[in-house]
């Protein structure tokens, strides 16, 4: 027999390795099969139209022949009939409805495999007329005595719901019910339905937070994911935030009793309040899950909800989740990246993590660099060494994207840390004499952030690039470099080449791009307005004013405005001969018969500036203001702020995707909270400590406890003494209480022989005793008198 079974897997393992085309079966065929009085035929009928609806074939002719067997006793002729319903009852309801009535006696089947499977079904048959019989079968099932039926009756909740919303009180009722189960695998199926049917009714939360807190170590995969969305929800509408400012004591003088001072600091932490603590405890056992959407929520939880200290214990397990597969590590450094922002001194330690493998994608590496960049301020030098070596490596890489951002990565380096922006510089300007045109432009434009932040130490820095003008073709770079030279041409007066540098690019402005022809006609502008501002300078420090200019009537040949390239005439004051002033009417007289608009456009902008040689205080405004060092930011400081674990982190906002359904509201106001004794358990109460007593407390410390504080009270009332006792007083304690041992039983057999006699009394005896109690009486009333 083991042979033979052998033998049959190794030819399955062959026919599924040599797929044939199947052929769908004749009509008549699979009719007679469903048909038939033998298990085994019925089957392998329903088998094969199981397959054909999987392949998106016809099945609905079959529909009669298939639900006929729904009162099958096989429970695998069951489990694919009640497939088939799901998948068709709603396009034949009044056949569907005929089967209600054997469902229903399903669910008081001995298997409760059976019972789950038909509430399942029952409430998967969105048929609205059977909404009722949905609502009692969902209440049969949260009173079931097996935890998979009442787990199958938490998912029918919303089903339900979605069959007639009018149900939604009796929903609620039963909802709350599960809610408090006692088996976390039905717990974390009520959570689900309860995020879908009313995530706004916290009240249903309260009296069961504890519990949900305490089963969701145990809970799936999916519960958890579940309950953490919910715990968080709860700690921002129901739990405060609270903060306090540090306070440091400075004793005056040598001894402890002596008094001292307080002073606040000025630093302000996070105060947890105690259930919010105890949901933050139990999520660090989460984050040894196997399950990385798990690790992630825990993240979004502690970066949401919890203290520093809680953010840095979940950055080893995140690191960890680079050894994923290439999708989730992918993902994963989204996350990475996002906690890195806001923590990037606790990655330091996993800096070797993050180098880059031949076999990352372009993404993936883009990402990593990203983390090295956040984490560089904060590295000791020989981790810094090791980044910067790598990057520059990547700069020789065959893909040119991720040159790009390998060069971007080093730029950011050196904005972040001065001490190593040389060397920054340095691998940048090797970079410059590229033959790649995007490698350079993307140098420059680093190198163009890291100049401006001391532009005086760089002078050098400015002359290399401009040599390099010859020899770079991109427009990008060209334009970045003259930039370069018009920015920084009135630092040194004596060494200024920005008037031969314009000289030369005059000769070949045809040739220019466009990008470079807008920078050279600024250029232009800057030089000439260098040279003006000289000329100031040089002049009288009080000279006469110009005499008052005629009305524009009276002038005989004043000049055309009409044509705004027209060269100005040179003042007075100006050597018409110099070659600054030439120079800027030849590059006015070549831009005039350009075809770019724009470049025209800015051109007469300039040109109106710089009209009256004699007040430039406008154009020195304009044109020479010192520009803000630029800021290079991380390319996801865009995303800061989005939720872990969202698709908006990984896709961008861009999409309209929002945030998932992730996002969390604000928190409460500290007094509008509601009252945490509504989290006390059922049969518990809260003792001076903020714990719970009762409930589920095991016996003994509850005995212990109530010992304890029966003692305090005591020693509070001086009601009892400790008092230290000799052997011998413990040797007469016991001595006497043998005495009186024997004396209690002496007196207990005289009372049983008493009892005996008192039973013999005659009825003349009680007449005599009631005679005597009167007398008795009497005797009294006389005394009183």
């Amino acid at each position: 027999r083991d042979l033979t079974l052998d033998a049959a897997q190794s030819a399955g393992a062959a026919r599924s390795l040599n797929p044939r085309p199947t052929r769908d079966p004749p009509f008549l065929q699979v009719k007679k099969s469903l048909d038939s009085r033998n298990d085994r035929e019925i089957l392998e009928g329903l088998r094969r139209v199981i397959s054909m609806m999987y392949r998106s074939k016809p099945c609905l002719p079959y529909f009669s022949a298939v639900v006929k067997n729904v009162a099958s006793p096989n429970i695998e002729i069951k489990k694919l009939v009640y497939i088939y319903l799901l998948h068709y009852a709603e396009s034949e309801p009044d056949l569907a409805l005929l089967s209600i009535n054997t469902i229903q006696k399903s669910l008081t089947d001995q298997n409760p495999q059976v019972r789950a499977m038909a509430l399942r079904v029952m409430s998967g048959i969105r048929v609205p007329v059977i909404s009722q019989i949905v609502s009692l079968a969902i209440k049969r099932g949260c009173a079931d005595m097996s935890p998979h039926v009442r787990k199958a009756a938490a998912l029918a909740i919303p089903k339900c719901y979605r069959l007639d919303p009018n149900t939604m009180p009796q929903l609620l009722d039963y909802l709350s019910i599960l809610l408090g189960d006692k088996q976390y695998y039905v717990v974390g199926s009520a959570v689900t339905a309860y995020l879908e049917l009313c995530p706004d009714r916290v009240d249903l939360v309260h009296k069961h937070y504890r519990s949900l807190v305490r089963k969701l170590v145990d809970m799936d995969e999916w519960g958890q994911l579940a309950t953490l969305r919910l715990m968080s929800l709860y700690a921002r509408k129901c739990l405060p935030r609270r903060t306090k400012r540090v306070t440091k004591s400075k004793t005056k003088g040598f001894y402890e009793y002596e008094a001292s001072d307080e002073e606040f600091t000025g630093d302000v932490v996070q105060v947890l309040d105690p259930d919010l603590d105890l949901f933050l405890q139990a999520c660090k056992s989460l984050l040894q899950s196997r399950n990385s959407a798990v690790v992630v929520s825990v993240a979004r939880c502690f970066l949401a909800l919890g203290t520093p200290e809680y953010i840095d214990s979940a950055v080893g397990p995140l690191v960890a989740l680079m050894r994923s597969p290439r999708d989730i590590q992918h993902v994963a450094l989204y996350n990475i990246v996002d906690v890195c922002l806001a923590r990037p001194e606790r990655f330091v330690r996993y800096a070797n993590h993050f180098l880059v493998q031949a076999s990352d994608s372009f993404e993936v590496a883009r990402l990593k660099f990203e983390v090295w960049t956040l984490i560089y301020p904060h590295c000791e030098p020989h981790i810094r060494d090791m980044i910067l070596s790598e990057l520059e490596h990547f700069t020789r890489a065959l893909n040119p994207d991720i040159v790009r951002e390998s060069v971007r990565a080093i730029g950011r380096c050196a904005q972040s840390d001065s001490k190593t922006s040389a060397r920054c510089l340095r691998l940048l300007l090797n970079q410059v004499s590229s033959q790649d045109g995007s490698l350079a432009a993307e140098s420059l434009t680093v190198i163009r952030h890291l100049i401006q932040k001391d532009a005086q130490a760089h002078t050098k820095t400015v002359i290399r690039l401009a040599k390099n003008l010859d020899t770079t073709p991109h427009p990008e770079a060209r334009a970045t470099i003259i930039w370069l030279v018009g920015e920084f041409a009135g630092i040194d007066s004596e060494n200024n080449i920005a008037p031969d540098v314009l000289r030369i690019l005059a000769k070949g402005f045809a040739s220019e791009s466009e990008a470079a022809k807008l920078q050279i006609a600024l250029l232009a502008a800057k030089v000439y307005l260098h040279h003006l501002n000289r000329l100031l300078e040089q002049k009288d420090p009080d000279p006469p004013p110009p005499p008052p200019s005629p009305p524009a009537d009276d002038v005989p040949n004043q000049q055309d405005d009409s044509n705004p390239f027209a060269a100005s005439r040179p003042p007075s004051n100006l050597d018409p001969s110099h070659p600054i002033p030439i120079l800027w009417s030849h590059i006015l007289l070549l831009v005039r018969y350009d075809t770019s608009y724009d470049l025209r456009d800015r051109t007469r902008t300039y040109r109106a500036l710089l009209a009256d040689p004699s007040s430039t205080q406008l154009a020195t405004l304009l044109l020479l203001a010192p520009k803000p060092v630029p800021h290079i930011p991380s390319p996801s400081e865009a995303r800061k702020g989005l939720p872990l674990g969202s698709a908006s982190l990984v896709l961008g906002t861009n999409l309209g995707l929002g945030q998932g359904g992730l996002e969390l509201p604000d928190w409460v106001e500290e007094g509008e909270e509601p009252d945490p004794k509504l989290r006390d358990e059922v049969g518990g109460r809260r003792d001076g400590s903020g714990g719970v007593v009762g409930g589920e407390k095991p016996a003994t410390e509850a005995l212990d406890a109530a010992l304890s504080k029966e003692r305090e009270a005591m020693k509070g009332k001086g009601k009892e003494r400790v008092v230290e006792k000799s052997l011998e007083d413990w040797l007469g304690e016991e001595g006497s209480e043998e005495e009186e041992t024997e004396t209690e039983t002496e007196e207990e057999e005289e009372e049983e022989e008493g009892s005996t006699e008192y039973e013999e009394v005659t009825d003349s005896e009680e007449d005599e005793d009631v005679g005597e109690s009167s007398v008795d009486a009497e005797r009294r009333g006389l005394v009183e008198s």
